[in-house]
């Protein structure tokens, strides 16, 4: 049986455009970009050409543009790099609801003697239009040295207030992972630095980007020399970083069309569930939303259970936490909207997802529901 792959928030499948552009790369920009001989001096041009048609799909200018080996790494880059350049740094301030590559660069900032404040979030998994004021609530976020808030949420599809946080924390550098909501539709307005990672738009793993915007300050956190942030990340995959620059742009242009198709099939499994399925929950906000993500949960059903027999059934998608599916742990965005966190799967849909799949999955989804139930009785 062939699978049909519902997991486009994890990665999408590649883009034409970036299997094109890296296998057009590879001949040319293998060599290191930072040497001076010939081949090298070919790949710095690639590099640099990335780096430009990158900052126009962004609509930023190319020097604020940063390709890295993946979005964790621009994550951490992104957030710790704006840390290090106060001179006394102060609480990093996020929502509960980040991915865990910021949970980790709290944790991190923690042991080395900062604090960190979780931001709490309503039921449909969004952060206040102020977080700031939240957060100061706790006695513990005067003087934040960074604001770090997704643009949209990865497991359940919330889109966050951005433009509204960033009205809110002038003089406070916002962090924005956008990582979730890139591929679909523009960012708001009022970020000082972005991460995205390109496999979620159809680039190739271990290329991402950080955007880091004229004004705001930032400092090599890693190990190392102080130096410039392109030297601070190192030399990256040329081929990767062209690919995910022509996917980039070819998603750009195609987002919108491909947003409302996408949509109206998400839309269509929210309301089969619903009907279909006896005591379900879909977390998230069922308007304002990412049009590619749907996440329900099954009450007195296991997800790894739930995972496993979808996966026979021919259908791949997520279960547990979206960046920790491995370990099948529960849901920590789950928990922090005070949702059911169990029995719980996330669908994505992609750009080559039709409309005899979706049909498939709502065909046997509530007879599998159904089945893991009655033997759990």
């Amino acid at each position: 049986m062939t699978d049909t792959y519902f997991d486009g928030a994890t990665a999408q499948p590649p883009h034409p455009a970036a299997r094109d552009a890296y296998a057009a790369a590879l001949s040319e920009g293998w060599a290191g970009p930072g040497r001076l001989y010939t081949l090298g001096r070919r790949s710095r041009m690639l590099l640099d050409a990335a780096r430009q048609s990158a900052a126009a799909s962004l609509g930023v200018t190319p020097d604020e543009v940063t390709f890295t080996s993946s979005g964790t790494q621009a994550v951490h880059a992104g957030v710790l790099g704006v840390i290090a350049a106060r001179s006394e740094p102060g609480p990093l301030v996020h929502s509960a609801v980040e991915h865990s590559s910021v949970l980790h660069a709290a944790a991190w900032h923690e042991r080395s003697g900062g604090t960190a404040v979780a931001v709490p979030v309503d039921r449909l998994g969004r952060v206040d239009a102020d977080p700031l004021a939240a957060a100061a609530q706790t006695g513990a976020a005067e003087d934040a040295s960074v604001l770090v808030v997704q643009s949209a949420n990865h497991e359940v599809g919330t889109r966050q207030p951005i433009a509204a946080i960033a009205s809110h924390s002038e003089g406070v550098p916002l962090v924005c992972d956008a990582a979730a909501s890139l591929p679909w539709e523009p960012v708001p307005e009022g970020w000082s630095v972005l991460a995205a990672s390109a496999r979620k738009w159809g680039g190739l793993a271990g290329a991402g980007i950080l955007v880091v915007r004229r004004g705001t300050r930032w400092r090599n956190p890693f190990p190392g020399e102080d130096s410039s942030i392109r030297e601070a990340i190192g030399e990256v995959d040329v081929p990767a970083a062209v690919a995910a620059a022509a996917s980039l742009r070819a998603v750009t242009a195609e987002r919108e069309e491909l947003s409302k198709r996408v949509r109206a099939m998400t839309e269509r499994i929210r309301e089969h569930i619903v009907a279909t399925v006896p005591e379900v929950e879909l977390p998230g906000d069922p308007v304002d939303r990412l049009p590619h993500i749907v996440t329900f949960s099954c009450l007195g059903v296991d997800g790894e259970v739930l995972l496993t027999e979808l996966n026979r059934a021919g259908f791949a998608v997520s279960s547990g936490s979206a960046c920790a599916s491995t370990r099948l742990r529960p849901s920590h965005v789950l928990q922090a909207m005070g949702v059911l966190s169990h029995g719980n799967v996330r669908v994505s849909l992609h750009r080559e997802t039709t409309e005899d799949e979706v049909d498939r999955f709502l065909e046997v989804l509530p007879g599998i529901v159904e089945g893991i139930r009655r033997l759990s009785r």
